[in-house]
């Protein structure tokens, strides 16, 4: 029946994807929020003041999650799945932090460094539509990606010239329509404060993910650093341990990663007829190789739980979004709505969508041997990001390629040099599938083919790299990032050798996809974005793009199967729902501490609150401005949110303060913690 509801109510979700938005939806930039409409709806809506000190509270962090300063010294709140790779990252199989979780226990010196964490606030949000559409009037395909792009990277340069300590960033929105400069406040020192049991973070497993009832503490806190000490941050959310209440407004503040609600029908047939189908087909065939390679020690399944984590989330919502871009009314719906706005454009634009299909029968044509162009690994990725930063750092900054700018630089560079644990039969196993699924894709005779493989099979080839490279090491990769160009090329090792032989292919397929898709797709973009906004104003918000959003929605559950989900669930539902056995076995804090646990403080919610994927340790903020919860999944109807909403139906699910302060008091103790959050703790 599950199936057949969402199945119900995709097309009713999508048909919102090109009219202006309605009741809870919307992910609303903050130079953009739509006061009018909430007042409309709620009888009341934040003023400027408020909007302020939220997003100054606000915090992006690299891996792709969300988070919120909760304290004036630096305390961050984001969810536990947000914070895993960091405990993998740090344990050993002597201290396994993932399985065991991990308490500072007010200790500020057990603080630990995250590898490659960094945390960015947002400062200044500045149009800069007109300086980068200018640099690319009149031109097409290739040059148009490259004015564009040199013209990006000069904004950036210009605005933050302090790189240790600000980023910029220009983020398209409205597929070319608008273009904005993000300026951000970075932190790169962040170290993990508190985390509890990953059985306790994920109870239910894979099983429960995106459904409710839930009853997980998918809560973690972090701390940002700077010169040693934790930062002054005066503007952070007053933290409420409070359950919350049925009605009550609510808000979600964070970064969603991506949505695709503003696609013509040509790019979802893409989506539905060759990413999706291929996506699935392999990591599901990863899912298995990995499982089984995990059953040969304790020691590989705790090694390889993080990747495991990962691919199972990422395959329920590759499922999700197939089945709602398989629903024919949806199509249907989307169909009729592209056929409306080209009614009201009435011919003045030209034939953007002709262009864009066109673009996208380019893209079917070379998507196989783009998508195959990187093998997976880690090893590879250091590799691959050595040898391009040698070449691209010699160049200006205006022509180097993406991530490889000034103001991208530092971030590139922490991600490469900072410590971090690598697992060679791991890395063996990805290397390896992504080789093989190359070969099966393009074929054993294509020319890419045998440049990535030459006579040697995929296993024969991934072991020798991996056995022969000294990227594991981080000293390592800083003396070849240290000496450039001359270090590379005079480099004996494997992996780098193998990167640089890809190189040029790679290099050839980013040119000709520029000049085929990405050139065409921008410029079409840009006048579609002038029809939506002559046809619906600025009542629609842009596509998610991993940059701050607030969405406006309130606590309330939805009907399934004529009954009415409830809103919440209490802490005691963990040892109803427990069976002993993974994954539903309760947490040995919480088994231990069961006689001490107040069973009915309210654990998990749902609220109509429009989020996607990087919205993961969101703060959820009352009317008040103060934090009532962390938003860690949705429901199982949100699955089709990446290309449209359905408020009767789409959930945002939260774990709420209540919960996480009861287990700061009765199961993971943090006396310090608790009273740091209550604005008592140590400065």
């Amino acid at each position: 029946m599950m199936k057949q509801i969402l199945y119900a109510t995709t097309a009713a979700a999508l048909a919102l994807a090109s009219t202006a938005a309605r009741a809870d939806e919307g992910m609303w930039t903050f130079d953009n929020f739509p006061a009018e409409k909430m007042r409309k709806d709620y009888g009341w809506a934040p003023d400027q003041a408020w909007l302020d000190n939220v997003r100054g509270a606000a915090v992006r962090l690299t891996g792709g999650c969300s988070a919120s300063f909760v304290s004036s010294t630096g305390l961050v709140l984001t969810n536990h799945h947000c914070v895993v790779s960091c405990l993998q990252d740090l344990s050993t199989g002597d201290s396994d932090l993932v399985a065991n979780g991990f308490n500072a226990q007010g200790d500020r010196a057990r603080e630990r460094a995250c590898p490659g964490q960094q945390a960015e606030v947002v400062t200044a949000i500045t149009d800069v539509t007109k300086d980068v559409k200018a640099a690319f009037a009149g031109l097409s395909g290739e040059a148009l990606i490259k004015a564009r792009d040199a013209q990006i990277a000069k904004i950036e340069q210009e605005n933050c010239t302090d790189r240790d300590k600000t980023r910029c960033q220009v983020v398209t929105l409205y597929g070319g329509g608008e273009y904005k400069l993000y300026n951000y406040r970075k932190y790169s020192d962040v170290r993990i404060v508190w985390a509890p049991e990953f059985a306790a973070a994920f109870f239910g497993g894979d099983l429960d993910n995106f459904n409710f009832p839930r009853y997980a503490m998918d809560a973690a806190f972090l701390r940002a650093y700077e010169n040693g000490k934790p930062v002054a941050t005066p503007a952070h959310l007053k933290w409420d341990a409070r359950a919350p209440k049925d009605g009550e407004a609510t808000f979600v503040v964070g970064n969603p990663g991506s949505t695709s609600r503003l696609y013509t029908t040509d790019q979802i047939a893409f989506e539905r007829e060759v990413r999706l189908p291929v996506t699935l087909t392999t990591m599901s065939e990863l899912r298995g190789r990995l499982i089984t390679a995990m059953e040969q020690s304790p020691e590989k399944k705790r090694e390889g739980g993080d990747t495991l984590f990962g691919i199972e989330n990422s395959l329920k919502v590759y499922i999700g979004r197939s089945k709602a871009l398989n629903d024919a009314t949806f199509l249907k719906t989307l169909a009729d709505n592209e056929a409306a706005l080209k009614a009201k454009s009435a011919g003045k634009l030209g034939d953007p969508w002709g262009d864009i299909a066109a673009a996208m029968g380019k893209y079917r044509d070379n998507y196989m041997a783009v998508r195959f162009s990187s093998p997976s690994s880690d090893l590879y990725s250091y590799a691959k990001t050595l040898v391009r930063a040698a070449e691209e750092r010699t160049k200006p900054n205006s022509e180097r390629l993406r991530g490889f700018t000034d103001s991208a630089l530092p971030l590139t560079q922490k991600t490469l040099l900072d410590a971090k644990p690598v697992y060679p039969w791991l890395e063996e196993l990805t290397l390896e599938w992504s080789l093989s699924k190359a070969r099966e894709y393009l074929g054993a005779d294509n020319s890419q083919t045998q440049l990535m493989l030459g006579k040697e099979s995929p296993e024969g080839l991934a072991k020798r790299l991996v056995t022969g490279t000294k990227l594991a090491d981080p000293a390592f990769r800083k003396q070849l990032w240290e000496g450039g160009a001359a270090a590379i090329k005079a480099s004996d090792d494997p992996m780098i050798q193998y990167a640089l032989k890809l190189d040029k292919m790679d290099r050839d397929l980013t040119k000709l996809i520029d000049e085929q898709v990405n050139g065409p797709a921008t410029a079409a973009g840009a006048k579609l974005s002038d029809a939506r906004f002559a046809a619906y104003g600025s009542t629609q918000y842009p596509d998610a793009t991993f940059t701050l959003r607030i969405s406006y929605g309130k606590v309330e559950g939805w009907k399934e199967n004529g009954q009415m989900v409830p809103t919440t669930t209490k802490m005691g539902g963990t040892f109803t729902r427990a069976t002993g056995n993974e994954p539903f076995a309760v947490a040995k804090a919480f088994a231990a501490n069961e006689a001490k646990i107040n069973k009915n403080r309210v654990y998990d919610f749902v609220t109509t609150n429009d989020i996607i994927g990087g919205n993961s340790g969101s703060p959820v903020i009352d009317r008040n401005g103060r934090v009532i919860g962390t938003a860690f999944d949705g429901n199982i109807h949100s699955l089709g949110g990446n290309y449209g909403y359905q408020g009767e139906v789409n959930r945002t699910v939260a774990v709420s303060t209540d919960a996480i302060q009861e287990a700061l008091t009765s199961i993971y103790p943090a006396p310090a913690l608790v009273a740091e959050l209550a604005g008592k703790g140590k400065k």
